[in-house]
């Protein structure tokens, strides 16, 4: 959108129309390099303050105050400024030749100073709260750079022995997430302006403070401090009377928040809430947005495994084959109880269980696929002889021997009695199975109704 008539025309609408979505387009970064160079060469740094003061103040279509105006001017200011470090950065990256010379972090740089003027405009100069998608899209883009600066500087680090001999203590992931360490503490404070604006709900920057917080999640999780979201989320339990109905929010916003809240508790083992959080965003999510399915599932399954022990069907996984290769042959290990085959299927995902940060839920999994072996056994060894007009009453005492010898099977290795003995106390414990064990006899006396709990059996 070149520094002229256009733009002009394109913000009095997007004003007069109270259209948010429709002004953010205006300082979007998201546009061919022809308009970008288009931008940047229709004014130089001495004029562009004026040019947009005299484009804005003559616009008949627009009825501003002065400081109103000199707000907005201040913002495409600095947007005129981006646009030239962008380009740069984009002919850089196409052009190998080039040096780098961090173009990413003067992009980084040029934006902060963008979003900056933004905030000002609220802070200072009052702007309304349907102008708050011009800041869902430049802390977006500002999130997304910050990603790129980090990602050139690491690549360009130079690499020297003989410098970093000396330097035993020196981690060097320390300063891998620079540029994003720095885009979360601007976004928190840009998150304090939405939250603390006292404004009427209708009128309140508090519409934006979704989207910024989930902008803030995803970045404490990239960086692995997902501990600094619990301050998210106790801020917008705290101020939940002064915030709009959830429900209002954008479905997408919804959606993003609820996943982030689910994993969040899922990391803390607290599966009943992690499992209501999922199952909503996982209501909520559009049909077709298959990602995030994905990602959704990635905790829900593990959370129904170990809350309700239900293991996801061929039929749900049908869409995913990442979600099939990583969960079906486990699946299929639990339900039949091979307890060697779950091992080896739990080291061959054992990466991405762990990086996901799932892997040590899952291996919780053993114990289910140990309860439905000890069933089999308990359930092979028939039904005692029924009295006349009864019905047969499953047999309940189980040698252990029995029990050890399907162990020993099926983890295919030897255990001992007193091992299994072991394992059998911390199922009784666990309520994967009721009865108690008769060491004087050398069995398990199970319950007569409900001996594994959940099962039917």
């Amino acid at each position: 959108m070149e520094f002229n008539a256009a733009l002009f025309h394109e913000f009095a609408e997007a004003l007069n129309s109270e259209n948010g979505y429709r002004l953010a387009k205006t300082l979007s970064p998201d546009i061919p390099n022809e308009r970008l160079r288009a931008i940047f060469r229709s004014q130089n740094a001495h004029s562009i303050k004026n040019a947009l003061k005299r484009g804005l103040q003559g616009n008949a279509a627009l009825t501003l105050d002065h400081q109103t105006v000199q707000g907005w001017v201040e913002i495409y200011a600095a947007y005129w400024n981006a646009t030239g470090v962008i380009l740069t950065a984009r002919e850089s990256d196409n052009d190998s030749s080039k040096s780098s010379n961090l173009v990413w972090t003067k992009v980084y740089e040029a934006w902060t100073e963008l979003l900056n003027a933004l905030l000002r405009g609220y802070q200072t100069f009052g702007f309304e709260a349907f102008t708050i998608p011009c800041l869902y899209v430049v802390c977006k883009h500002l999130r997304a750079f910050a990603i790129q600066a980090d990602e050139e500087r690491n690549r360009n680090a130079p690499f020297d022995n003989g410098a970093t001999a000396f330097q035993d203590d020196f981690d060097p992931e320390t300063n891998k997430h620079q540029k994003l360490e720095d885009c979360a503490r601007v976004l928190s404070r840009v998150f304090m302006v939405c939250q603390t604006d006292r404004a009427p709900l209708e009128e309140s920057r508090k519409w934006g403070s979704y989207y910024i917080a989930n902008l803030l999640l995803k970045t404490y999780f990239k960086l692995n401090s997902a501990s600094l979201s619990k301050n998210i989320l106790n801020s917008l339990r705290a101020g939940g009377r002064d915030m709009p109905d959830f429900s209002l929010f954008p479905k997408s916003q919804q959606v993003t928040f609820k996943y982030h809240e689910g994993v969040l508790a899922f990391l803390e083992e607290n599966y009943i809430q992690a499992e209501e959080c999922l199952t909503e965003a996982w209501n909520l999510c559009h049909k077709n947005a298959m990602k995030n399915k994905e990602l959704i599932l990635t905790y829900l399954i593990p959370c129904h495994l170990i809350k309700s022990h239900t293991l996801p069907t061929e039929k749900l996984l049908e869409p995913f084959p990442r979600l099939q290769k990583l969960f079906l042959p486990l699946c299929r290990c639990i339900k039949r109880g091979e307890l060697h085959k779950f091992d080896l299927a739990l080291q061959e995902g054992e990466d991405e269980f762990v990086k996901r940060r799932i892997y040590l839920t899952l291996e919780r999994g053993r114990d289910i696929a140990l309860r439905n072996l000890l069933r089999k056994v308990f359930i092979a060894r028939g039904f005692e002889e029924a009295k006349e007009g009864e019905k047969p009453v499953r047999r309940t005492r189980v040698p252990v021997a029995e029990f050890a010898a399907a162990i020993s099977l099926g983890s295919q290795e030897n255990i001992d009695n007193d091992e299994v003995e072991c394992l059998l106390a911390n199922m009784i414990y666990k309520n994967h199975m009721k009865g108690y064990i008769s060491r004087q006899h050398g069995i398990v006396v199970l319950s007569k109704s409900g001996a594994f709990p959940g099962t039917g059996v």
